[in-house]
């Protein structure tokens, strides 16, 4: 699905500029404070304020649409981008805070796969080893040959332990790597069937978990007003893309499932971000629009056809918007949750393979 482009060709299409019109971009003060260049975003659409102006007079912007179906919450679409639909505010503070909770702590344990275990194999708690100020430091009593981390792949790789830092002898310290900055690393973790990176499928001989019911009746609940025919959305596998300052995710194609006219389900978490959605070629000039935590997103049909990406997430104070799901984590025991809130994007994006 993928054509090939020269660079030249590539930087000068027209999904690449407007990606480049949203990324971060940041100048060095006299102070030598490094401070965000300031983008335009005035061609952004924002179904928030969208979803308001309907409520108060039942008009929406040209070109968008809300959908009329039988859904518990308003649903919207783009007249020339079928198959696209944006659920703003899908999902309540508290169901945030609880699937920001799950894709920290839960969804990144083994035998589910991560950014990671090519490098350090299989990582067990890494959360819990943040909260405790761990280093993940090489088994070597039984694979002395292998010397120190990193691991050149997660199939022989052994497992690495957790120390505090007093417990470290000269050697750990040289052959460790602090939790803290591998949950700063943490680009993706996969649940359900295994997604194979390297050969971009589905690899069904890979251990896995099944994708928790709760979040597989969330996903088929949200996927209704995709569905069509009585059909039924069969969540089989999700990939949770982690977000930090600066990060962004180029477009491309998710292309790897059998039946494309099935939903994928996208859940925004934490920081606010620009999405666009382009058309069949990179040529197509995208749409831009806010997704912030707790709207879904999905895309079914010609939609799935279509390039898309996220450009830019919001991690200053003013703009990233999680004022109120920070104000869930206020006990200690959740510090590092609102930390890494504050700072973040998680979105967790649940298909159908077959």
């Amino acid at each position: 699905m993928y054509a090939p482009q020269a660079p030249g060709d590539f930087e000068r299409t027209a999904f690449r500029k407007a990606e480049k019109k949203y990324k971060l971009y940041k100048t060095v003060s006299k102070k030598s404070r490094q401070k965000a260049v300031e983008t335009d975003l005035s061609e952004v659409f924002d179904f928030k304020l969208i979803l308001e102006s309907f409520n108060q007079c039942g008009e929406t912007p040209p070109g968008i649409f809300k959908l009329k179906c039988d859904f518990c919450r308003p649903v919207f679409c783009f007249e020339d981008r079928p198959g696209f639909y944006f659920i703003p505010g899908a999902l309540n503070t508290e169901e945030q805070c609880h699937w920001a909770r799950e894709s920290l702590t839960r969804f990144p344990q083994p035998p589910n796969r991560t950014n990671h275990n090519a490098i350090y194999g299989p990582i067990h708690d890494l959360f819990t080893a943040v909260q405790n100020e761990k280093f993940l430091v090489a088994e070597r009593n039984t694979h002395e040959d292998m010397g120190s981390l990193p691991y050149s792949n997660d199939t022989d790789a052994p497992r690495g332990v957790f120390k505090e830092k007093f417990n470290l002898s000269e050697g750990d310290m040289c052959n460790s790597i602090a939790a803290s900055l591998l949950l700063h690393k943490l680009r993706w973790s996969t649940l359900g069937l295994q997604f194979d990176w390297s050969k971009r499928n589905y690899d069904v001989c890979l251990p896995h978990n099944k994708i928790p019911d709760t979040l597989c009746q969330l996903a088929k609940k949200m996927a209704t007003p995709a569905m069509s025919g009585g059909t039924e959305f069969h969540p089989e596998a999700a990939i949770v893309n982690y977000f930090s300052s600066g990060d962004m995710l180029g477009g491309h194609l998710d292309d790897m499932e059998a039946d494309w006219s099935k939903p994928i389900v996208s859940i925004s978490l934490g920081c606010k971000a620009v999405f666009l959605i382009g058309g069949k070629s990179r040529e197509n000039s995208p749409v831009a629009m806010f997704l912030r935590s707790g709207d879904i997103v999905l895309m079914a049909g010609q939609a799935r056809e279509c390039f898309h990406g996220i450009p830019r997430i919001f991690t200053d104070e003013e703009n990233a918007e999680v004022s109120l799901l920070a104000s869930q984590f206020l006990k200690p025991v959740d510090q590092l949750f609102l930390e890494y809130i504050r700072t973040s994007r998680i979105n967790i994006n649940i298909r159908q393979v077959h």
